[in-house]
């Protein structure tokens, strides 16, 4: 797996901030996507859907 393309993503928590911190990694095409990705995912300490963002 090339590590070029992956990267980090931090999630916000649920409403109450529980799960917040919880780090995936995944890969993202550079070429079209400039911009912060911010995804939808399932975090496993909030057992809900949360919104992560790409850090540095």
């Amino acid at each position: 797996m090339s590590q070029d393309n992956l990267i980090k993503l931090k999630s916000k928590g649920d409403d109450n901030g529980k799960g917040k911190g919880h780090i995936i990694y995944t890969k993202k095409n550079k070429k079209t996507h400039k911009d912060r990705l911010s995804l939808k995912k399932y975090n496993p300490i909030a057992n809900a859907h949360t919104v992560y963002e790409e850090t540095k």
